[in-house]
């Protein structure tokens, strides 16, 4: 019974095997990128970005239709124009670089929008929005598995300088160049990890897998390294239990993947070891830290 619960979906229907190995791929590669984001206070700009690959994907679906590589390459670098531009108003108008981003954001939502529906179908405008991670064939596949390898070896080359920049960026200006480097080098990795994730979840539920386990594992220890795991965790918790769900219930598999790292968030805000609720209002003993 518990098996056929479990674990029968995923022995017997290949798709379903697809889905998990897919969204395992996004959760491992965006956990990281997450947890750098959200220390670093730029858990909105992972929204924004998210949406500023829209128009790149839509126009190259507008020009190849559902074609892997043309809505891959779109959406890379309509990111990557994105944020460069984004970095650059800020620094030459009175605009801080939220508000840029902010503006950007829903022109790119908007332009998205527009250039799929004057194509496809509604059908077309559901699968660019929110994915459709049950339908993830061997060229996709490869892709997320090239892109969440990119995305963690990536992270693991500028760990320590990153790690200083988001902690103490006037001491790494201080003893080094490499802070603006950096800065773009982890913008790109933000990019190249969701343009992965919109090929499973889709533009509107990619920066979920993302944000919410990062958010969870902040709530149970303050120590980066293990952080990472911890939202490493929750993000393959996610996809396996939201891909369960979605098979028992015949509910939409993107959204409810999310809904679980939601689920994982509020079930950390309450039990939390590190700022959990319980921990807060709970007596401590003299000098307990």
């Amino acid at each position: 019974m518990i098996t056929d619960i479990f674990f029968a979906p995923f022995a017997e229907f290949e798709f379903m095997r697809r889905a998990l190995v897919g969204s395992c791929a996004v959760a491992l590669a965006s956990a990281p990128v997450g947890i750098f984001l959200m220390l670093r206070r730029m858990s909105l700009t992972g929204d924004a970005m998210a949406h500023a690959i829209l128009p790149g994907a839509a126009i190259g679906y507008l020009l190849a239709g559902l074609s892997l590589g043309a809505m891959t390459a779109g959406g890379l670098l309509a990111g990557f124009v994105v944020a460069i531009a984004s970095g650059a108003l800020a620094r030459v108008t009175a605009l801080r670089e939220d508000a840029t981003l902010a503006a950007f954001y829903l022109i790119s939502l908007a332009l998205g929008v527009t250039i799929v529906s004057v194509k496809g179908s509604n059908v077309d405008l559901l699968h660019v929005l929110f994915g459709n991670v049950l339908a993830l064939d061997d060229a996709t596949l490869y892709l997320l598995a090239a892109f969440a390898s990119l995305t963690i070896a990536g992270i693991a080359l500028i760990y320590r300088p990153l790690v200083m920049e988001t902690v103490d960026p006037l001491f790494l200006a201080s003893v080094s160049r490499a802070g603006a480097p950096v800065q773009l080098i982890f913008l790109g990795l933000v990019v190249t990890t969701l343009v992965a994730g919109f090929h499973a979840l889709g533009t509107l539920m990619a920066v979920g897998i993302m944000m919410l386990p990062a958010a969870s594992a902040r709530l149970w220890s303050a120590d980066i390294s293990k952080m990472m795991m911890i939202a490493c965790g929750f993000g393959l918790v996610s996809a396996y239990s939201g891909l369960l769900l979605s098979y028992h219930t015949g509910a939409p598999s993107g959204p409810l993947v999310i809904l679980v790292a939601g689920f994982c968030y509020l079930l950390s805000m309450v039990f939390g070891r590190s700022s959990g609720l319980v921990r807060l209002i709970r007596p401590r003993r003299h000098l307990e830290g």
